[in-house]
């Protein structure tokens, strides 16, 4: 009895005290679990990227999301859940998506959004603020799409998006400013020759003899407070502007730099994209965000060789660089003429931001007179549409306005026309316009002119004007007179009645086989 008691109160306490313990265990596996799946949902969670893409129209802002989202392994990709994003850029702030797949088509790197503007008005100044946040200007970049259409507008258009941009930034809040500092000091060491840090924002590895250069002349003097990338799209027609409008290679070496010497200030990248053609765009943007594969990376040089091909990366230029594609470049006159251009006020009503977008005339959109070293004037002087040179002549003129001939009033050009011909009727008139034989001498020019008119009846070709002239004599034939005999005429041809009769009777007193009688 002792002993079953003792095994008893045994296992009861054993029983207790495994049960207690085993409770604490389940928490302890639930609490590991929990921390386990939010450190592997935390893994997963996609890296949201934003894209600002200024300028352009509704299709070449299409083209450049389709050259910058489409991959050969995308096209051949066969997923239920991969759908193509709706694109709503019709309407002021256009807004899509698209996942940034690694190099096996498998895993999703990063998702970016898009954010479309197509005009520089300043009300939607107030669309761009809420996109810019301390936790968002990490991880964003501004595009601006230029086309090689209208290059003599480049630096215009430039001029008006970058003021919108700074006045976006400058109603900011001061954790947003002090947001956007911190990233332009890590920019300017971002992908720079003999740098610790790649442009994707990697570790760089250097190599023997690399050292890294400080800030030159020009570079990062005015600071956006975001990175900036500029892409010229269409640059197929290069070919079309040397054709029709005989630009040579040392107007394409200007106009790029001109890009390169304004960029330069902002640390911004340069571009040109063919549709047709595979370019580094995806590879820049994607860089540029700090978006890098595992698997494959893919190389980004710079070239400033092949004019349709141009790529100049952040931290690479240099004016250096730029007086050696073209002897007698001024990068300093540029350079300052830019910095005056962006201290003029940005237009602060809608009527003059439009406008400054439709870019109608070559001139100062808003009607003012460009100020005194502008980089802007001094391009569009150099770079002008040659195709439009009457108009170009026409606007030198003090009143460019008239520049159409309104049209006259239809009676009264009539009426015009009718006095005119009265007097070239008098004048016809007085010259002997009814003198039978300068009247003949007109129908036989007229005659000459016309030719012979021939005609069918009854399968015979007829000629009209022989026929006409054979009625005009048997006519004149008929209505002739009968010609008058003389008196000797008639006697004479008075028959002789005795002659006759003795010419019968000899006949009758013939005899047969005789001589016939003569008269």
């Amino acid at each position: 009895m002792t002993s079953n008691s003792n095994r008893f109160s045994t296992y009861t306490s054993t029983s207790v005290g495994t049960g207690t313990g085993s409770e604490g265990k389940k928490d302890d596996k639930k609490d590991m679990w929990s921390s386990m799946l939010d450190s592997v949902a935390s893994g997963k969670r996609l890296p949201e990227k934003n894209l600002l893409v200024l300028g352009g129209s509704v299709d070449s802002q299409r083209d450049f999301l389709e050259g910058l989202s489409s991959t050969e392994g995308r096209k051949n990709l066969d997923r239920d859940d991969e759908k193509t994003p709706p694109i709503a850029n019709s309407f002021a702030l256009g807004y899509t998506y698209y996942n940034v797949l690694d190099a096996d088509q498998e895993d999703i790197l990063a998702r970016i959004s898009l954010y479309l503007l197509t005009s520089p008005a300043p009300t939607f100044t107030s669309l761009i603020k809420p996109l810019l946040t301390p936790q968002s200007i990490p991880n964003t970049l501004i595009v601006i799409l230029l086309d090689w259409s209208q290059p003599w507008l480049w630096m215009r258009q430039l001029r008006e998006w970058l003021l919108l941009l700074r006045t976006v930034m400058m109603s900011l809040s001061l954790e947003c400013k002090e947001t956007m500092e911190e990233v332009m000091i890590s920019w300017r060491d971002r992908g720079r020759t003999g740098g610790s840090v790649n442009l994707d924002g990697t570790g760089a590895v250097a190599n023997e003899g690399d050292v890294a250069l400080p800030l030159g002349p020009g570079e990062w003097e005015d600071a956006l407070g975001l990175p900036l990338c500029v892409v010229c799209q269409n640059s197929e027609r290069i070919d079309y502007l040397e054709k029709t409008q005989s630009w040579k290679e040392e107007k394409f070496d200007l106009v790029l730099q001109y890009l390169r010497t304004v960029l330069l200030k902002h640390g911004a990248s340069l571009i040109y994209t063919t549709p047709s053609m595979a370019s580094p765009l995806q590879s820049l943007v994607h860089a540029s965000l700090g978006i890098r594969s595992l698997l494959k990376r893919a190389p980004l040089k710079p070239n400033v060789i092949d004019r349709d091909k141009i790529v100049v990366t952040p931290n690479w230029d240099s004016w250096g660089k730029i007086r050696v594609l073209r002897d007698g470049f001024d990068v300093e006159q540029v350079s300052e003429g830019w910095s005056i251009d962006l201290d003029q006020p940005f237009p602060s009503s809608k009527g003059e931001s439009a406008e400054d977008v439709n870019h109608q005339v070559n001139g100062d959109t808003n009607g003012t007179s460009a100020p005194e070293g502008s980089a802007v004037a001094l391009y569009e002087e150099q770079v002008q549409d040659t195709s439009l040179d009457t108009l170009q002549l026409a606007q030198s003129n003090q009143d460019t306005n008239n520049m159409e001939v309104p049209p006259a009033d239809t009676q009264l050009f009539l009426a015009m026309q009718l006095e005119r011909l009265d007097q070239q009727k008098k004048a016809d008139e007085k010259a002997g316009k009814d003198n039978v034989f300068a009247q003949g001498v007109t129908d036989d020019m007229i005659s000459d002119h016309i030719g012979p008119v021939q005609f069918n009846m009854g399968g015979i070709q007829v000629d009209a004007d022989d026929m006409v002239q054979r009625l005009k004599e048997r006519q004149a034939y008929g209505n002739s007179p009968e010609p008058l005999m003389d008196d000797e005429s008639q006697i004479e041809e008075t028959p002789d009645t005795d002659t006759l009769a003795k010419f019968f009777g000899n006949l009758m007193n013939r005899k047969p086989g005789g001589p016939i009688p003569k008269t």
